[in-house]
């Protein structure tokens, strides 16, 4: 079977996406690059029921079918586009919820978190296009541009990683930082305004503050795992 453990990879996400609420029933899609090859989901799959045999293994090139039984997503051209245009290995897309609703009214997840710098900073949404066209491929190559995530207008949020583990577990950040940015808005319309009655904006880190981080996160290692000094 043709990329065996990218075919695995790809079931073992569908099934923590699922878990994790970020995709219901046959929304959103999964693939996985190694070489010329590209493994992705099936079009009209329920994504958590997937096996690692009813994947598609299709050509880089032109999109053509290598291996497998079931059509490929109707994402395709999204799916091409991105792995021609970034090193990326991964992709994860899925409607989630905070994701699909921030899209819908924002431009941008400004960058409100420290852990946002992980995903190259503020987070784009991409304008909107009818899904399965060149047109989407080409509006989420841009919005991914330096990013490991972005935000699709009307439609969801998408990321990539060197691993399908790492693009899931960029998607779940994303939709994080949605959630977040979310309600620091629902709260700033809540609260009373100053004394002129304007509304406190979510706050948002200042380039020295981001610096700073970047810094000690280089210093410290972190977000790896460390032995206890002896």
């Amino acid at each position: 079977m043709l990329l065996a453990e990218e075919r695995e990879a790809l079931a073992a996400a569908g099934r923590r996406l699922a878990e994790r609420g970020l995709v219901i029933g046959t929304s959103g899609n999964l693939s996985a690059r190694r070489d010329d090859l590209v493994a992705v989901t099936p079009t009209g799959a329920v994504i958590s029921e997937l096996s690692a045999a009813e994947m598609t293994v299709i050509s880089l090139a032109d999109g053509a079918i290598v291996e497998g039984d079931l059509e490929p997503t109707s994402e395709v051209p999204m799916h091409l586009a991105v792995y021609r245009a970034t090193s990326t290995c991964a992709i994860a897309h899925t409607h989630a919820v905070t994701s699909t609703a921030i899209g819908l009214v924002c431009d941008e997840i400004p960058l409100i978190h420290y852990t946002m710098l992980s995903l190259g900073g503020a987070l784009r949404v991409a304008p909107y296009a009818t899904y399965g066209t060149e047109e989407l491929a080409q509006h989420v190559v841009a919005a991914l541009q330096y990013k490991q995530a972005a935000l699709m207008r009307n439609h969801g949020s998408i990321a990539i990683g060197g691993t399908v583990t790492r693009s899931v577990d960029h998607l779940e950040l994303a939709e994080w930082c949605a959630e977040t940015y979310a309600r620091a808005l629902t709260l700033s319309a809540a609260l009373p305004g100053n004394a002129d009655g304007e509304k406190t904006a979510p706050r948002v880190l200042t380039q020295k503050e981001q610096e700073d981080v970047i810094n000690v996160a280089l210093a410290s290692g972190y977000g790896s795992t460390k032995k206890i000094s002896q």
